[in-house]
């Protein structure tokens, strides 16, 4: 469940938000003539429940959360007065003329906002504020287990980007080196039976398999691709694990396909198997294989969502 407070600043919100996928409006005063309440470039971030920094507040701030929070939710006054001069510049292919109709869709919207009797406040200038509309995706969510050398790169990867990772590993000491370099949308978790997060954690989630124990992989393999058998639906089944990828040499994956069909899985549940893990782009550094594996993650991702 998604924590509804944001942080005070604006840029700590924002990245937050796209961090968590969760539907936001970014306002941003663009222009100023006269007397205004905040400066230009001045910013907050809206979501449906909650707000970051400020505009000013009274009167302008108020249109400017309400406002937000109608984009968000898809809608768009039909009829505006002419001194508001709402225009939809996002870039789209469309031969219709008049008013936008927003929908829930990624936009840019700027509103011109005169500040006197209409707001009720007495700066007696007036400001144009851009709201840049960022909708609720599914996040990249990801599963990873082993903390090696190439495991640390893809985590590095993984700290730039837009994600929630957990990672586990059995090895404490490896996490205590990094634990304290870790942002906020990775958390390490130790455990001496990692097989266990399969059934705790990996619910929708990218499951990237690279231990520093060939059988444990294989465990966690099995498990990663019985993880929802047992549900009837058959698309539910499908996707209840988007990917499961696995490191390792062409003939470490094909002994894994073998012992998999040795216990009865079919051809279908066995091909579910990315292995090995990565797309072919050359290299063997740690970092060109996280490069790798994080391009094949990203392209599916991005495919899919």
């Amino acid at each position: 469940m998604l924590n509804k407070a944001l942080p005070s600043r604006w840029y700590e919100a924002l990245t937050l938000c796209q961090q968590q996928g969760r539907a936001h409006v970014l306002a941003t005063i663009v222009a100023v003539n006269g007397s205004a309440p905040r400066e230009l470039q001045a910013k907050m971030v809206i979501t449906e429940d909650a707000c970051s920094d400020t505009l000013g507040g009274g009167g302008l701030e108020f249109d400017v959360i309400a406002y937000a929070r109608q984009l968000i939710n898809g809608e768009l006054p039909s009829a505006e007065p002419e001194d508001d001069k709402t225009t939809d510049t996002q870039i789209a292919k469309s031969g219709k003329s008049g008013k936008p109709k927003v929908g829930r869709r990624s936009a840019v919207l700027t509103k011109h906002y005169p500040l006197g009797a209409k707001l009720g406040q007495c700066c007696g200038g007036s400001v144009t504020v851009m709201f840049e509309c960022f909708y609720q995706t599914p996040v990249l969510s990801l599963l990873v287990f082993g903390a090696g050398h190439v495991a640390q790169a893809m985590i590095t990867i993984c700290a730039q980007l837009s994600c929630q990772v957990h990672w586990v590993d059995s090895r404490a000491d490896i996490f205590a080196q990094s634990n304290n370099k870790l942002p906020a949308h990775i958390r390490s978790h130790v455990s001496d039976d990692p097989t266990e997060f399969i059934a705790t954690h990996a619910q929708g989630r990218y499951v990237v398999i690279m231990t520093h124990d060939h059988a444990l992989d294989f465990e966690l393999v099995r498990h990663a691709l019985d993880f929802g058998n047992n549900d009837v639906n058959t698309d539910a089944k499908k996707f209840a694990i988007p990917y499961i990828g696995c490191i390792g040499s062409k003939t470490k994956a094909a002994r894994f396909q073998a012992r998999l069909r040795q216990r009865g899985y079919d051809e279908q549940t066995i091909n579910r198997l990315i292995m090995p893990i990565g797309l072919d782009i050359g290299g063997k550094q740690p970092m060109a294989v996280a490069v790798s594996i994080m391009a094949q993650v990203l392209a599916d991702y991005n495919q899919h969502s």
